[in-house]
């Protein structure tokens, strides 16, 4: 079979579970293709745990790094998770990604074309659950460094700050993404805005042993906020 190419999008949330429930139902009710679509929820997203500094302001995170000669936010505090599991669960759940997609782009090879039950679904506003199918027919989104061509998933993970800044890091180095021309690597240190927006287009190689293709589109995009005001806010 082809090459599957899926096109991601990272919204980066805070740090409490009730809001991440509550962002991903406000994307999925915005939402203008798939009112319906099934949200899946897997504990390798969550939050890095902090231990004895859960939930305390960030300052006092800084002042104990500070106390064991650390930096910030290499420093684990006792009883909190390093940043190698941190990248480990990223890295797990990357995985795990990688082989759904090529599964269902595969069964969706292997099968005819849809049936006029799933094209009246569709028109009636519903999603199937396949990753596949509710994205046949979309294009990559527009970018000079990337190539149009017809995308086999288009996936939105949700995820808190912390994570994020490792999964993408792990994604650079590990990876070897490739990045916009503009893109200053000073960025790859920023803190995402709450609501912050990643997006990426990955290429799947159907070997072993052959790392995925992924180019970063955009990194903790925040114009979709631009025209909210500070009421809204």
């Amino acid at each position: 079979m082809g090459h599957p190419t899926f096109h991601l999008s990272v919204v980066k949330q805070d740090t409490t579970k009730r809001r991440y429930y509550k962002t991903t139902a406000i994307i999925l009710k915005k939402n203008k293709f798939c009112k319906e679509v099934a949200v899946k929820y897997d504990p390798r997203l969550r939050e890095r745990k902090y231990g004895i500094a859960e939930g305390r302001p960030l300052s006092n995170l800084k002042a104990m790094a500070t106390a064991a000669g650390e930096q910030c936010p290499s420093f684990t505090p006792p009883g909190g998770e390093t940043l190698e599991e941190v990248k480990a669960r990223g890295k797990d759940f990357f995985e795990y990604l990688c082989s759904l997609v090529a599964k269902e782009a595969h069964q969706e090879k292997q099968t005819s074309p849809r049936t006029k039950e799933a094209n009246a679904e569709m028109g009636e506003g519903g999603c199937p659950t396949s990753l596949i199918n509710h994205c046949s027919g979309l294009e990559s989104v527009s970018d000079p460094e990337c190539v149009a061509e017809v995308l086999a998933a288009n996936i939105l993970v949700v995820s808190h700050g912390a994570y994020m800044r490792n999964w993408i890091n792990y994604f650079i180095s590990d990876c070897e993404c490739t990045l916009p021309i503009t893109f200053k690597k000073t960025e790859l240190s920023c803190v995402s805005p709450n609501t912050g927006i990643s997006q990426f287009t990955i290429k799947l190689e159907m070997r072993e042993n052959i790392k995925p293709k992924i180019h970063c589109i955009s990194l903790n995009k925040s114009d979709h906020l631009d025209e909210m005001t500070a009421e809204k806010i």
